[in-house]
């Protein structure tokens, strides 16, 4: 190969090289925005996540905790209008943060909170009928205490899918 041949390739190559890497470097550049929008875009749903299922177990336990002082105070005759106001308060935000989490969390997430709501929900209405003086046949404060309890497991077993969820691991 001759020197004139060997410079024109040479030549060709730099100005090919010159050409191209602006081209180069815009598709890399694009790649580089795609990935950090892609990892944004995932951050942003763990993010979502996490402080949906912070509000839901938050709700939930304080749902719970409200229902079973219900009882006692109904049990001693003690229980007030601002504790039914903070009950049903509780419940409806216990019932608002369920109704967000089925836009967002995974089904099974969504079904240890409908066997929770089941057991919530249940000593809700017992509640409302003890309170009320319309309880059923066998229906009673300790009764419903009792039934009540079937809410711990479903509170840890919910908490513990959302952990999981998360990555969260011991």
């Amino acid at each position: 190969m001759t020197a004139a041949i060997t410079a024109m390739i040479t030549a060709v190559v730099g100005v090919l090289g010159t050409l191209f890497s602006p081209v180069l470097a815009q598709r890399l550049t694009v790649r580089q925005r795609a990935e950090e929008a892609r990892l944004a875009g995932e951050q942003r749903k763990f993010e979502e996540r996490r402080a949906q299922y912070t509000a839901m177990n938050r709700a939930s336990r304080q749902f719970h905790t409200l229902l079973k002082d219900a009882l006692h105070r109904i049990r001693d005759d003690v229980y007030t209008e601002q504790e039914r106001a903070q009950l049903e308060e509780a419940r409806l935000d216990h019932r608002d943060r369920y109704a967000e989490a089925q836009m967002i969390v995974p089904e099974r997430i969504l079904q240890a909170s409908r066997d929770l709501n089941r057991v919530l929900a249940a000593g809700d209405a017992a509640i409302k009928r003890l309170d009320r003086g319309l309880a059923r046949d066998g229906e009673s404060v300790e009764r419903a205490l009792e039934d009540l309890r079937a809410a711990d497991p479903c509170l840890d077993t919910m908490r513990e899918l959302m952990r999981q969820d998360l990555g969260v691991t011991d």
